[in-house]
């Protein structure tokens, strides 16, 4: 039977008594889907997944997203990314996600992400550590506590977005085996623009929608302003007070909603040190034109 145990932290809760490798019956799947409302990251231990069932569970959130960066999909199911910092033969069998910095996925995207669903097949340990945690926080809670005057004076603003800002970034990461994006590529995720406070779908809540990851500048403001007050909200958000921070096991199904969070993957690990995680993005397609521009 399923159990929603809350982390008793700002986000998180652990789910228990579901096998994932079946299909989710629709209450299950109704209780699932308010549980993510509710804590924003969830963690489903001891499962075992084959590819294919990771990509049917994943789409029942609704469509996933085929990355870009082809080099490093799932043979044969391209709307799995390897992540992982393993070599075969000297090349890399996934792309690194280590070291990324705090941002939200496919913010870049005119169609951003809905969820990020994520299982753990090889996490790295040290001296009994685990390693490699996922690091969140709260943008409900962030965008609670702005002052009144900010919110009134970013209301109806808008923050543009770019893919390249975020690849270069971790481009310049020691050691990062990342080509530089091609020009199809870049024609795939031109940047675009998001209000910067969005109604969460689930929750009904205003939510901070910037990060510090692919959020450039606010469309609305003069240059100079625009970078103090990202400055200020970039600051605000990855305070302490909002953080969760996720424990990987060997097993792990971690999803989370990418609306509401924003995430950093700490890189406390070395390259003979080995994590293998394999990814599904479920994108916010069937939320409305804030979440998917045509």
């Amino acid at each position: 039977m399923l159990a929603v145990i809350p982390s008793g932290e700002i986000l998180g809760a652990t789910i228990a008594g579901l096998d994932l490798s079946r299909p989710l019956n629709d209450a299950d799947f109704a209780a699932v889907r308010r549980a993510l409302g509710a804590h924003g990251v969830l963690r489903f231990p001891n499962q075992q997944l084959t590819p294919r069932q990771l990509v049917d569970f994943s789409a029942r959130f609704g469509k996933l997203e085929i990355n870009v960066a082809n080099s490093y999909q799932e043979p044969g199911l391209p709307q799995i990314m390897i992540l992982s910092n393993i070599l075969e033969n000297g090349k890399p069998i996934g792309m690194s996600d280590a070291g990324q910095s705090w941002h939200t996925d496919m913010s870049y995207s005119k169609t951003i992400a809905f969820a990020n669903v994520l299982y753990g097949i090889k996490i790295p340990r040290r001296d009994g550590k685990t390693l490699g945690n996922t690091e969140f926080c709260n943008m409900h809670a962030a965008y609670d506590d702005l002052p009144d005057d900010l919110k009134r004076k970013l209301d109806g603003k808008t923050v543009l977005h770019d893919f390249n800002k975020f690849w270069e970034m971790m481009r310049r990461e020691k050691g990062s085996k990342r080509p530089p994006l091609t020009e199809a590529q870049r024609r795939q995720k031109p940047p675009v623009s998001h209000p910067i406070f969005l109604t969460h779908p689930l929750t009904g809540r205003k939510v901070l929608y910037a990060n510090p990851g692919y959020s450039m500048r606010i469309n609305e403001l003069p240059e100079a302003e625009s970078d103090a007050i990202l400055a200020l909200l970039f600051a605000h958000q990855t305070q302490p007070k909002y953080r969760y921070a996720h424990v990987w096991e060997e097993g792990d199904l971690m999803l989370w909603e990418d609306i509401g969070t924003i995430h950093n993957a700490v890189a406390d690990y070395a390259s003979h040190e080995h994590r293998l995680i394999k990814r599904c993005q479920v994108m916010a397609s069937d939320f409305g034109e804030d979440f998917a521009q045509p």
